[in-house]
């Protein structure tokens, strides 16, 4: 009965919530385009859903993922005394930002869209990888920081500084999806646990605030896959040069030994 009332009073939240966007929508197009709205009882089915699916989304975090998170958080903290220090905090950020990055719905789409708008160039899993690698580390080192309890500026400063120095260097091509990557990493699936996991360390940690330290991961998760793609790209563009480079030395080589082998023949 309980969870009956929650969700009851989370599908009014998200109705208070997306009512304006309805309103901005329907109301564009009846007074600025001036058309009848096409298939209105599919649209006005499809805002049904999507109120349904945020309401249970919302109700999920509540119920699961925020609760798992910072149990999780505690548990890895409480680990730290058996002489281990803090390294399955670090093990476990790493893999869970790895895990939600792959799952990202958001990224997938972007990735797929890349890869037909290249014409298979940039590769789904490529992408999808290099991505993940980016907000593992990020998330990893963000964790490491609240340990420690050093300031974040100093982090994103040093980190768009790279950022900067890698955009000039990076085939540009890839520097808009790039910087799209770090967007779309922070999404539905990333952003509960990442939170969650912040704001449990801050909270079992010693010394640390959870309104200062607690905040911040997010900043992570977004920045450093904005310089793993970019990485990527280079080391990709480095080693079709290499191979380009190999392959004229090999026909140049070939084309010597035959006119060797032409002049042995004729002398």
């Amino acid at each position: 009965m309980a969870l009956l009332t929650e969700f009851i009073g989370v599908f009014i939240a998200t109705l208070r919530d997306v009512l304006p966007i309805a309103g901005i929508l329907f109301g564009f197009q009846l007074f600025v385009i001036r058309k009848p709205i096409p298939n209105l009882a599919n649209v006005l089915l499809g805002f049904f859903l999507v109120l349904l699916g945020l309401t249970f989304f919302l109700l999920g975090l509540q119920e699961a993922l925020f609760p798992i998170g910072r149990l999780m958080a505690e548990q890895l903290t409480a680990m730290s005394d058996t002489g281990v220090g803090f390294l399955w905090v670090y093990l476990f950020a790493f893999a869970i930002g790895a895990a939600t990055t792959i799952a990202e719905p958001s990224l997938i789409a972007v990735a797929i869209k890349a890869q037909q708008v290249s014409g298979g160039a940039i590769g789904v899993w490529g992408l999808r990888i290099s991505v993940a690698l980016g907000v593992a580390v990020g998330i990893t080192l963000g964790a490491w920081r609240i340990v420690t309890g050093y300031p974040i500026h100093w982090f994103i400063i040093v980190g768009y500084i790279i950022v900067v120095i890698q955009t000039f260097l990076a085939p540009r091509t890839i520097v808009p999806l790039a910087y799209d990557s770090g967007g779309v990493t922070t999404s539905t699936v990333t952003v509960p646990l990442v939170a969650a996991l912040g704001l449990g360390l801050a909270e079992h940690i010693p010394g640390r605030s959870p309104l200062i330290d607690g905040f911040g991961l997010i900043a992570f998760a977004s920045l450093f896959p904005i310089m793993s793609v970019m990485a990527y790209a280079q080391l990709a563009a480095w080693t079709a040069a290499r191979q380009a480079r190999h392959n004229i030395e090999a026909d140049e080589f070939e084309g010597t030994a035959n006119l060797t082998t032409d002049s042995a023949t004729k002398e």
